[in-house]
């Protein structure tokens, strides 16, 4: 592995130029592994910098490696001694906070003002991603997998555990009635990350059949129609999860959570001003929540993967070769006919 220098991955170059083409293995520092990549998931922010050349004010300023969310074997280790050994399986942390002059809670390293993160072009230059048969990564973000658990299943350990940490910001959800707004990979996660957490009734929401069927079999107890308002409001919910990241998402939120509810907005709204019926969450004394990406919460979602306390299958619709990462961008651009998509290394 010491000789290779080239490898074959997944770049985005502009807006609407997505290219599977070779790119260089740079040499390990001492603290970093080189992990041969089997799977990995293609999130929101992959198919935004591919579309717009951005991922809100994230913007392309050179071509970007793309990829976070991903699981593999280490094929060297650090040279440090740090991190797992060669031929451990692992899943990535990929955030990589950083104190700065901003102040944040310390034990939320997740706010880190400097935190980056595989694959964002928020800073220039840009945090490489790990879409690449091998990847050169800090030994800290190697996460062993639990013996069983094999790689499919931990693909999406990275988006559970944005999940996970969500529904930990709406506190204790055990008996309670939960409405979850958006049932893409994230919001289908949430609904499953609710159904273990004990929730007594799970009402989920999206404009499409096929990720509201997802979201039944992860353990939603009601699923609505976006348009449909009223069923909605009624579904008069102790916590809400906003997932959609849209206006009409957060309006809906904020309309279907019961008079004291707490509602955590984890969907990343467009930046500027946003519309919203903010007079309903003074008068019912709503709470409204942060949720942002999550910290060590991966942990226990690979120990509840594989314990099979946490089912996640059915949110991975589909899995293409790397060569064909084309068209797997294209269908994960659909929500209407698929779910989680992987790319297979």
């Amino acid at each position: 592995m010491t000789d290779v220098t080239m490898t074959l991955g997944v770049v985005a170059h502009a807006a609407g130029d997505l290219r599977v083409e070779q790119v260089p293995v740079r040499d390990p520092r001492a603290d970093e592994a080189v992990v041969e990549v089997a799977f990995g998931g293609v999130c929101g922010s992959d198919l935004h910098y591919w579309t717009h050349g951005a991922a809100g004010e994230s913007i392309l300023k050179a071509p970007m490696l793309l990829g976070h969310e991903v699981v593999g074997t280490v094929l060297n280790a650090a040279s440090d001694g740090s991190g797992p050994f060669a031929g451990t399986r692992v899943a990535v942390h990929p955030a990589t906070p950083r104190a700065g002059e901003v102040r944040y809670p310390l034990d939320r390293p997740n706010l880190s003002p400097g935190c980056t993160y595989l694959g964002s072009a928020a800073r220039f230059p840009h945090t490489e991603g790990a879409f690449a048969k091998y990847a050169v990564l800090p030994s800290r973000m190697l996460r062993p997998l639990p013996a069983g658990l094999d790689f499919r299943t931990a693909a999406v350990a990275e988006p559970a555990a944005v999940a996970w940490h969500a529904v930990s910001r709406a506190g204790d959800v055990a008996n309670k009635r939960a409405l979850v707004i958006g049932c893409g990979p994230i919001g289908a996660l949430v609904v499953a990350v609710l159904e273990r957490a004990g929730a007594a009734n799970i009402t989920a929401v999206d404009v499409h059949e096929f990720p509201r069927a997802i979201a039944s079999e992860l353990g939603a107890t009601t699923v609505l129609d976006a348009v449909d308002s009223d069923a909605i409001a009624a579904a008069d919910a102790d916590v809400v999860i906003e997932c959609s990241g849209n206006r009409f998402g957060l309006e809906s939120a904020i309309r279907g959570a019961t008079r004291g509810g707490r509602i955590v907005m984890l969907g990343l709204l467009p930046t500027g001003m946003q519309p919203a019926p903010l007079s309903l969450v003074i008068t019912r004394e709503l709470e409204l929540v942060g949720s942002f990406r999550f910290n060590d919460e991966i942990d226990e979602v690979l120990e509840a993967l594989t314990d099979g306390s946490l089912d996640a299958s059915a949110v991975v619709t589909h899995t293409y070769p790397v060569d064909d990462a084309l068209e797997a961008f294209a269908v994960a651009q659909d929500s209407s006919v698929s779910g989680k998509v992987l790319l297979e290394f």
